[in-house]
């Protein structure tokens, strides 16, 4: 057995809004959506080797009630590994999503600050230390 790769597959309550964020606000680009024009049901967005699915949640209710009911932004975390985190950090903080942890250097040799998305979705952005 060999795992291949893991892509958060995150519900939101507006599939075009979150792919917005991403793109403008830590520079992700677009991928796909489902459909072509919005209102999407499915949307994604791709940066590096980096890739993030978003899911409507009316749509995941319809087929998935009991996932479709379950609060949005749940105690999942993304942990996202940068190069320029002071420029990551810039961008969140221009457009005022929640920071839930300032840039601090951390005992394993990153450092890392955390925020919380426009859905409420925690992401710590990182950056291994140079020696």
């Amino acid at each position: 057995m060999k795992f291949q790769k893991l892509t958060p597959n995150l519900v939101v309550r507006d599939v075009a809004a979150s792919m917005e964020f991403y793109r403008s606000v830590l520079g992700f680009q677009p991928a796909i959506t489902v459909p072509e024009q919005p209102p999407y049901v499915f949307g994604s967005v791709t940066s590096g080797g980096v890739e993030i699915f978003f899911n409507d949640q009316k749509a995941v209710a319809a087929e998935y009630p009991a996932l479709g009911a379950k609060p949005i932004g749940g105690s999942l975390t993304l942990f996202i590994e940068v190069e320029g985190i002071e420029e990551v950090l810039a961008a969140v903080q221009k457009s005022r999503a929640k920071i839930t942890m300032p840039l601090k250097k951390q005992f394993y040799g990153m450092r890392e600050f955390a925020f919380e998305d426009p859905e409420g979705w925690e992401v710590t952005i990182a950056e291994r230390e140079k020696p």
